[in-house]
């Protein structure tokens, strides 16, 4: 549960850096942190439950292209995120950036509050 709960609030923060940071990515505006708490709670329902999926259908892409059609999936990913929630994304393009800026915030975020083990 503690887990569960630690990976909400990175998916959160980390959206809230990239928003804060990058235009192609923003909140609706008068968003307030429930908006930003369900949009952290639905990257992390996309990514636990349909990125799998994803990333098997385009298994013979993401060989041929030795992993970097995984940031296309990505991509994927915030689109479905933002079609559901508060989240603006202007474009495929800034999909994808926001997907690397994403990828990065989020991961510096696990290296400070992530699980010790």
């Amino acid at each position: 549960m503690r887990n569960l709960l630690i990976r909400l609030i990175v998916n959160t923060v980390a959206l809230w850096v990239v928003s804060s940071v990058y235009s192609g990515v923003r909140f609706a505006p008068g968003s307030g942190l429930g908006d930003y708490l369900l949009a952290g709670l639905g990257l992390g329902l996309v990514n636990t439950f349909i990125r799998p999926i994803l990333l098997l259908l385009t298994l013979p892409i993401n060989l041929l292209t030795l992993g970097l059609f995984t940031l296309v999936i990505n991509a994927v990913v915030l689109m479905i995120v933002a079609a559901f929630t508060s989240l603006n994304v202007e474009g495929f393009i800034s999909a994808l950036v926001g997907a690397v800026l994403l990828t990065v915030v989020s991961y510096f975020l696990n290296l400070v509050f992530g699980d010790k083990r």
